[in-house]
């Protein structure tokens, strides 16, 4: 077999599964799904989706109403704001700025929790005690007065709302790993490896870290939702994501004043994010069925 055919073989039997795993899902899933990889692609592709400049407006067409109500163009499907904004391109350009924040909370969170788990559960002792007293630490931070305080001190940025909630959320990454840590430091394979020579760290990277990953890639996807609700938040209340960057939270936050005369000012950007998390969770908690059905029904 040529390396064309070997190809085509594999691209087969990738669609094949693709095509299988689809079919294995019921319509409620099924439509998460496909809200999240629109989601996704709306994110990834927005710079070359928008019909308008997202920071650029006409005073001309302010407050102009979705299409569908009296008064509405086609010209702008879901209505402007009151600079004259099309909501529609802000809509895009957010799901961007979303999809960047949950990124990068995910892996700094993720990466240093998942490091103090793993020491703690491996090497016990104090060093567990130690790193747990810091998790219990990390856990009892008040989110929104973190965000708050920053705000004050250095004011809104980007850079800090990835640190609020990176600081909130590594915690969780910490206490599952340090669990299944625990249950696999004392596995055959691992006390085989410990005395043909490797060093404690070689044991973690080979044979801990891979075993653990599952229940680590379950905690990402359902704080998938987490994150783009925390980012919401923050920025509606003026500590997340700078204007005029075009964040749902802000968007929401901004239109409140007009939710009487303008109401998809915030019905626009709320649904936004309530069909995103509500995506996310759907498919997150099918992943943690799949991956790991110890997983169901726990807190984590």
């Amino acid at each position: 077999m040529d390396a064309s055919s070997g190809t085509r073989a594999r691209r087969a039997g990738i669609i094949t599964s693709v095509a299988g795993l689809w079919r294995s899902l019921d319509w409620p899933l099924r439509i998460a799904a496909a809200l999240l990889v629109l989601f996704v692609v709306v994110a990834l592709f927005g710079p070359w989706l928008t019909p308008y400049d997202p920071l650029t407006g006409s005073l001309r067409a302010r407050l102009v109403p979705p299409a569908w109500q009296d008064g509405g163009s086609w010209a702008h499907p879901f209505g402007t704001d009151r600079l004259g904004r099309d909501i529609l391109s802000r809509i895009i350009a957010g799901a961007r700025i979303s999809l960047t924040v949950c990124a990068l909370v995910i892996a700094i969170s993720g990466a240093l929790g998942t490091a103090v788990g793993t020491a703690a559960g491996y090497f016990g002792g104090w060093t567990d005690r130690i790193l747990m007293r810091l998790v219990d630490l990390a856990l009892s931070f008040p989110v929104i007065l973190l965000a708050l305080l920053l705000g004050a001190i250095s004011g809104p940025s980007f850079a800090n709302i990835i640190i609020v909630i990176s600081l909130v959320l590594w915690s969780q990454y910490a206490r599952m790993a340090r669990g299944e840590t625990l249950k696999i430091r004392n596995e055959d394979y691992v006390d085989l490896a410990r005395t043909s020579g490797l060093s404690d760290w070689k044991i973690i990277w080979r044979h801990i870290l891979p075993n653990i990953a599952p229940a680590l890639i379950v905690i990402a996807t359902l704080q998938v939702g987490v994150v783009i609700v925390l980012e919401a938040s923050l920025s509606f209340l003026g500590v997340g994501v700078p204007p005029p960057a075009p964040s749902w939270g802000s968007m929401v936050a901004d239109g409140r004043s007009y939710i009487a005369s303008a109401w998809w000012l915030c019905i626009v950007p709320g649904t936004a994010i309530l069909l995103t998390v509500m995506a996310v969770n759907l498919v997150g908690d099918a992943l943690a069925d799949r991956i790991n059905p110890a997983l169901r029904g726990r807190n984590i």
